[in-house]
């Protein structure tokens, strides 16, 4: 099952944001990362996610990033600051999801928030680093 997702990107710490959704996070990351996609983050170098909220389903996850496009950027600033002050990276590799979601047993997408808050990978295979 795909998990919805709402996520921003950065290209550094409180440089350009990027708000987006999407059902498979870790290839939709990849995408960015790699520049296959024309567009705004291929175009201002918004390449590195910061932040991800998931959702129960995709009407809803559609209904937040719309919600948060239209936030002034102070209050997205502090969103991405609650759950992720030192605006620590977060690095997803592609081979531990299968169809977006955790490939590991017993990891969810809720655990890949303790990245941000303890800065130690959240299952084998993840990393983090610091921006």
């Amino acid at each position: 099952m795909k998990q919805p997702v709402v996520y921003i990107l950065a290209s550094k710490p409180y440089g350009t944001l990027y708000i987006g959704v999407t059902s498979n996070l870790a290839g939709r990351i990849e995408a960015h990362r790699a520049a296959s996609v024309d567009g705004f983050t291929r175009e201002y170098g918004v390449h590195t996610l910061v932040y991800f909220e998931v959702h129960e389903d995709m009407y809803e996850a559609i209904q937040r990033e719309k919600r948060l496009k239209k936030w002034e950027r102070a209050w997205k600033i502090r969103l991405i600051e609650e759950i992720n002050p030192e605006w620590k990276i977060f690095l997803i590799r592609l081979s531990n999801f299968r169809n977006g979601v955790p490939a590991f047993p017993g990891t969810t997408m809720r655990s890949l928030l303790l990245v941000f808050q303890t800065g130690a990978p959240a299952f084998a295979g993840a990393t983090s680093r610091f921006g």
